[in-house]
């Protein structure tokens, strides 16, 4: 018994606190380890804050080039879309998508690729006068392509070009304007017992007014101010654009009617029913190139215009909307729509 406690007491007495062999080498390797992995969060942090960066404060309206027809790079045929309901954005983008095609000199025409009701008065004829634009400087042949619906403010922007070309089911014409808005006044007198109040300075500084029917001469100075101009400049440029036709027999046209692909034909308001193959070969023709690399410019996703969608449209939705529906919106719209 005093031998096995004389052993023990022989052994070497361990300072207090000091780790056991080979510890320290693992303490060092994780500490590395640990180290490492923070510097590179914090790498990977910095790396997706500059990400964000450019796609929030980089340009909103980047195009990129899909192609649509296989050929030679050296000459191109752009093919720019007008699809949906003619607004602001819409024309935006439609400005963006020409500049590109004027920076780039290989192209040697465009295609309009109209499927539209039509829309906004002055979108439409923003739409309308860059395409003039573009055929005075460019010397470049301009067609309008049409498929679905090219209707009203559709059309506008089509007969700014060299030459239309629809498919055998298109709808268009609905040459005319179109204006409306709502009258509220039975619903919150009638309805809710609220009688509107309107301070103003000036006889017709609220003609018309959604709180009250219209008077006759309210309507009358609408037509005047604001429906005929419209009607008068539509008429004035389909003359323009459609060579063929007599200012006359635009006037006929014009009266909001629409027209099947073949009707278009007959009545001269387009020059051929044929597919997007038969517009390509068209251009060519009119540009006087045998081949050529069709290419459609398309829009970049950028988180500045989703961040600009749902922080600004959310918090302006409901003065929008209330400006929408009690001021009469002047359309070059199919009324269908």
């Amino acid at each position: 018994m005093d031998f096995e406690q004389n052993n023990n007491l022989s052994e070497p007495i361990k300072p207090a606190g000091q780790a056991p062999k080979g510890t320290s080498g693992w303490k060092i390797f994780w500490g590395i380890i640990l180290a490492l992995s923070v510097i590179a969060n914090i790498a990977l942090f910095l790396m997706l804050i500059g990400l964000f960066a450019v796609f929030a404060t980089g340009q909103r309206d980047v195009f990129a080039e899909e192609i649509l027809r296989d050929g030679p790079r050296s000459a191109k045929i752009a093919v720019i879309a007008i699809n949906g309901v003619i607004d602001d954005e819409q024309s935006e983008n439609f400005y963006e998508s020409i500049r590109s095609a004027r920076k780039d000199k290989r192209i040697k025409g465009l295609i309009v690729r109209v499927n539209s009701p039509g829309g906004a008065v002055s979108a439409s004829d923003q739409i309308h006068n860059e395409i003039l634009k573009y055929r005075e400087e460019a010397k470049k042949p301009v067609i309008a392509f049409m498929q679905g619906v090219a209707a009203s403010g559709g059309y506008y922007t089509s007969v700014a070009c060299e030459k239309i070309m629809a498919e055998p089911t298109t709808i268009t014409g609905s040459v005319g304007v179109i204006a409306g808005y709502l009258v509220l006044q039975e619903l919150l007198e009638g309805k809710l017992g609220i009688q509107p109040f309107i301070i103003k300075k000036g006889e017709k500084k609220d003609w018309p007014s959604s709180f009250r029917q219209p008077t006759e001469e309210e309507l009358q100075y609408l037509d005047d101010k604001l429906l005929t101009p419209a009607y008068e400049r539509f008429v004035q440029l389909v003359d323009e654009g459609r060579p063929a036709l007599t200012l006359d027999d635009v006037k006929k046209l014009a009266d909001g009617s629409i027209y099947g692909a073949q009707e278009a034909l007959d009545e001269k308001m387009i020059d051929e029913i044929g597919y997007l193959d038969d517009a390509i070969e068209m251009v060519k023709s009119l540009a006087g190139i045998e081949k050529a690399q069709v290419v459609q410019y398309e829009k970049r996703f950028s988180w500045a215009d989703f961040l600009g969608t749902s922080s600004k449209n959310f918090l302006k939705i409901d003065r929008a909307i209330l400006y929408e529906l009690s001021t009469p919106q002047i359309l070059y719209l199919w009324s269908a729509y």
